[in-house]
């Protein structure tokens, strides 16, 4: 007992009586619900071999030291971080929503580039209409009010799913867009990296993955100087453009488009078309509700001051990146409008580069967006049951790493199979965001009807707006995008939505049916214990003499030895009797040279014939000193526990045997 007082004790025992000092300079954990709280010492619980030490080194390095959760509050964010992790989605699509309005436009001839104003400005609308609607969400729903949230609990559990499997599908395809766009604006600087885009952008995701990893709040760090950058490029570029048109124009000579002005008809569907595509520039405003609980105090004002800011930046850029497009003669290719926009303003000379540095920044980071979104809304579909408990888990950086993890594996491979083209990906995107859109709006009217508070009429006026006007948007864009590829994600909603109902069914029905396979009455419980045995060595003899510890009379205790060979099995039968272990050994025969069919079989029979004894299994299991020696052994012990854990009402005792600490370096 010892060296339960020594220095290296891995718990530190904190009494809350009066008179007592305090031995742990922390708060007590919340849930604490005794008079003494245990609480870990920092680092005494690590694995001190070698390979703990040095896996242990190598995850600090990369992710960084662990998170206690009391200090969680210190990883809230700043309005200013918080503008660069929930809105680079949004400021980063105006560099390529102007473009994909002209490459709708281009069909019907160059004279119809005139219109991108137009549209650019209704967008820029519909845009006010939903930053407004969703200043009341987070109004109404100060701890986070995310479409899944605000629907399921206004109009049902189903208008919620539909939300929620809009929400992820379009956060995957913000990562696979952002990113493709990200690698254009590289290879627009720099053409040689085109046959390269795939990996460039496959690796992209990694790092930001990674970077997640590390901690919401240092990821703000990270990706507010690109953010922020792109901004002022962004103001600089439009700001000295309408300097230069005003004093004099500006004479560009545009690249070769690998798509030549049409002559279609300048019809209602194709000014449809032009605003569908163009309102991919809204994808990501809901960001801001969503993650309300990421804010510093007060989370819900500075949250919504937080989504004024980002809608002011982002319908400015917008509105004058679309005004420099139609007043430049610029042509849909395969250098990027902002490109071809930034040359002609600037010159190919440093602040074009810059220009274009901080547009792939600000794109590849913008799937920071989803990684801060998609991981929450998962944990809390897991809370309700609807995806597997594991996307609840919290890494040691207080990150969701399981969403993280599944997001960037689900983003890659669309990029991988879409060759990172913005031109395949964009037709996916922005069905699924809409209709999050307009069951989160309309679920507000529903909130506001039943609530009554103070001005709820003025209230649900605002959200009925949002809803009407992103319902009508959401029916353009699945009309207009459906050939193109938007018949995919209405496919994907409800596919997704049959399996989030398939698991929520699997954890209720597990929730009914958890019946005990031992008695509860630890009086009741009768144990009789059976241990596998390959030989008389030290790691039989000990699993034998625990076994016998734990049953009531060596009578209860049986050790088997499953054999092809008769010879050995006598040998090991005398052996046996020679060591008087004091419980009986019985020997199976396998004609097949099977170990795990006959000692189930026993095992089977044993049970039946004690049906109100509780069969312990006490496996043997050798511990290698090193990880490479496990490629030495067969690994028997693993196999079995494998195999039990299908046999209800059988419990597995491991009873492991390490080399001991004189004897390692030996056995290396």
């Amino acid at each position: 007992m010892a060296n339960m007082t020594s220095e290296r004790t891995a718990v530190a025992v904190a009494e809350r009586g009066p008179s007592q000092p305090e031995p742990v300079k922390s708060d007590p954990p919340p849930d604490a619900a005794s008079p003494a709280a245990i609480v870990p010492v920092p680092g005494e619980s690590d694995d001190d071999s070698g390979a703990g030490r040095l896996w242990a080194g190598f995850n600090r390095l990369l992710f960084g030291r662990p998170i206690p959760t009391a200090l969680e509050h210190q990883e809230r964010l700043t309005k200013v971080k918080a503008l660069a992790v929930f809105s680079s989605d949004a400021l980063s699509s105006v560099a390529y929503a102007t473009e994909e309005i002209m490459k709708v436009l281009v069909l019907a001839g160059v004279g119809a580039f005139a219109l991108t104003l137009p549209i650019s400005g209704l967008i820029v609308g519909l845009l006010a209409i939903v930053v407004i609607s969703y200043r009341q969400t987070i109004a109404a729903y100060p701890t986070g009010g995310g479409s899944y949230i605000v629907a399921s609990d206004n109009l049902g559990a189903v208008p919620g799913l539909v939300a929620a499997a809009s929400l992820m599908i379009d956060y995957v395809l913000t990562v696979a867009v952002s990113i493709a766009a990200g690698v254009l604006a590289l290879t627009s600087l720099q053409p040689a990296l085109l046959p390269y885009r795939v990996e460039l952008a496959v690796g992209a995701v990694a790092l930001v993955a990674l970077a997640n990893l590390r901690g919401i709040r240092e990821a703000g760090s990270i990706f507010a100087v690109p953010t922020y950058a792109f901004i002022v490029m962004m103001f600089a570029l439009i700001g000295w453009g309408i300097v230069r048109l005003a004093t004099g124009g500006i004479v560009f000579d545009p690249p070769t488009s690998p798509v030549p002005p049409g002559d279609r008809t300048l019809g209602l569907f194709l000014l449809m078309s032009a605003f569908a595509q163009g309102c991919t520039a809204m994808t990501g405003t809901e960001a801001i509700s969503n993650g309300v609980p990421a804010f510093r105090a007060p989370e819900s004002r500075n949250a919504r001051t937080t989504l004024v800011w980002m809608g002011i930046v982002l319908g400015t850029m917008f509105l004058g990146l679309s005004f420099l497009a139609t007043r430049i003669p610029v042509r849909p290719a395969d250098e990027s409008i902002l490109s071809q926009v930034g040359r002609a303003v600037f010159g190919r000379g440093p602040l074009w580069v810059i220009l274009q540095v901080a547009t792939a920044g600000i794109l590849v980071l913008a799937a920071n967006t989803s990684f801060a979104d998609f991981p929450r809304l998962a944990s809390i579909l897991a809370r309700d049951r609807f995806l597997p408990r594991a996307f609840q888990f919290r890494g040691d950086r207080l990150a969701f790493n399981v969403g993280i993890f599944n997001l960037a594996a689900l983003a890659a491979v669309l990029l991988i199979v879409f060759q990172s083209s913005v031109d395949h990906l964009i037709p996916l995107y922005a069905v699924g965001v809409f209709t999050s859109f307009t069951l989160s709006q309309a679920g507000m009217v529903a909130h506001w009807r039943r609530v009554r508070g103070a001005h709820w009429r003025h209230s649900a006026l605002i959200n009925g707006a949002g809803a009407v006007a992103t319902g009508i948007v959401t029916v353009i864009i699945a009309i207009t995008k459906f050939t193109h590829g938007a018949w995919l994600v209405l496919l994907l909603v409800p596919a997704l939505m049959t399996m989030m109902l398939g698991i929520h069914r699997h954890y209720i029905r597990l929730a009914g049916h958890r019946e005990p396979q031992t008695p509860l009455d630890a009086d009741r419980i009768h144990i009789r214990a059976i241990v596998p045995i390959a030989d008389l060595g030290a790691e039989a003899r000990q699993a034998v003499a625990f076994a016998r510890a734990i049953t009531a009379s060596p009578d209860l205790v049986v050790a088997i030895h499953v054999t092809d060979e008769a010879a050995s099995a006598s040998a090991l039968a005398d052996g046996w009797a020679r060591c008087a272990l004091g419980v009986r050994l019985e020997v199976v025969a396998s004609p097949y040279r099977s170990l795990l069919g006959p000692l189930l079989g026993y095992i089977d029979a044993m049970h039946a014939e004690h049906p109100h004894d509780t069969l312990v299994v006490v496996v043997p299991e050798f511990v290698p000193a090193h990880w490479w020696e496990h490629l030495l052994h067969n690994q028997t012990a693993l196999r079995i526990k494998f195999s039990l854990l299908f046999h209800p009402g059988v419990i597995v005792a491991s009873v492991p045997y390490h080399l001991s600490p004189a004897r390692r370096g030996g056995a290396a």
